[in-house]
């Protein structure tokens, strides 16, 4: 008995990522499963459905022909109502499920009696690193932030010389250094503008200036001393605090382009740029928020809007930064995904290991095994 695997078109506004590509089809049914793919799928992915039909898997015109019988539902975010109530007791659902802020969505799986696997809560350890969603969706909004800001700017990012005059490089500044950051300053870098960047874990110092870029910090014992053995930040005193703010404050002036990145699952994002800062930018400056969807790093930031300031700067947020490179996103997700459903089918059946630390991990609602 084979294992149905399912996969539905996205519906949510803005979300052009596909669960799954024509090569991760293969990859699962070369694992023993069968795939059904809703028509239109691919779309926002350059993926047409005749492409899914190649490597194997059926093309279904609708969702309930999809979801009959699916024993695995996979998703880019997390079901719909109508997806919930179309899927059988038992059924497996696995997507970036959002756990902490869609508590109507696992509540509705659950009482449906399905089994969710939030991708965000797979570990950082090293057998799960094919299946780490977050980096890899990470990697390519930092990329996409600094391709937004060089759009948004109207200069551009290299030191050019011509016969007329010099053109300065542009000068970014990325606040949050993890996967994100790390690619916008790679990014900025190779388009020739000068990048500093600044993060509350000093072991970033050194990932920075490998990159080329400038770290800035208020470099004293209290910061060198900063990070954990488990590499989590310590929090600072307020006079080390103030100290920061200050240097961020003055630098911030003098800045082109802002990209703030930080995160802190299951918790609003930190405040990292106050309106009374953006107030001293440039006229012409840029920021880019890429936490907007929790909150914001910058005040006065709106979801997927251009909000214009006093001063003459702009504020973008992006709430979902990967679907402007939905082709790479989807395929990058989906080899996260196809080696996720590694582990739940074993010799063709859905068969998960209940002491599997990953599949612990990412468990949100039902048992698995």
């Amino acid at each position: 008995m084979t294992v149905a695997v399912a996969v539905t078109r996205e519906r949510r506004e803005g979300e052009a990522r596909a669960a799954l590509t024509p090569d991760t089809v293969k990859t699962l049914i070369a694992s023993g499963a069968t795939v059904t793919v809703e028509a239109g799928t691919g779309q926002g992915s350059s993926i047409p459905d005749a492409a899914y039909g190649e490597a194997g898997a059926t093309v279904a015109p609708d969702l309930q022909t999809v979801l009959a019988g699916a024993d695995i539902l996979l998703k880019v975010r997390g079901p719909t109502a109508q997806e919930i109530s179309a899927l059988k007791p038992g059924a497996v659902v696995v997507g970036l499920l959002d756990p902490h802020r869609e508590t109507a969505a696992i509540e509705a799986m659950a009482a449906a009696r399905l089994t969710a696997f939030a991708m965000e809560r797979v570990p950082r350890i090293s057998r799960a690193q094919v299946m780490d969603a977050l980096s890899s969706q990470a990697n390519l909004a930092g990329y996409r932030a600094v391709i937004e800001a060089a759009s948004a700017f109207g200069r551009g990012f290299p030191m050019m010389m011509t016969a007329a005059g010099t053109v300065a490089p542009a000068k970014v500044f990325i606040m949050g250094v993890g996967v994100a950051g790390l690619q916008a300053i790679a990014t900025a870098r190779r388009l020739g503008a000068v990048v500093t960047a600044t993060d509350v874990r000093p072991a970033t110092k050194e990932q920075v200036e490998s990159l080329g870029a400038k770290f800035l910090a208020v470099d004293d014992e209290e910061f060198r001393n900063a990070q954990t053995a488990g590499g989590y930040a310590k929090e600072m005193s307020a006079e080390y605090q103030a100290k920061q703010a200050a240097l961020v404050g003055e630098h911030l002036k003098k800045q082109d382009i802002v990209i703030t990145t930080a995160l802190i699952p299951g918790r609003p994002a930190p405040r990292l740029v106050t309106a009374d800062q953006v107030a001293t930018m440039k006229p012409g400056s840029v920021l880019i928020d890429l936490a907007v969807e929790t909150g914001g790093n910058v005040e006065g930031a709106q979801a997927d809007q251009a909000v214009p300031t006093a001063n003459g700067a702009t504020i973008l947020g992006f709430s979902n930064l990967p679907a402007r490179i939905a082709a790479d996103a989807t395929a990058l997700y989906a080899r996260n995904l196809a080696a996720f459903v590694g582990l739940l089918i074993k010799d063709g059946a859905l068969a998960p290991d209940p002491e599997d630390e990953i599949l612990k991990a990412a468990l949100v609602t039902g048992e698995q095994g």
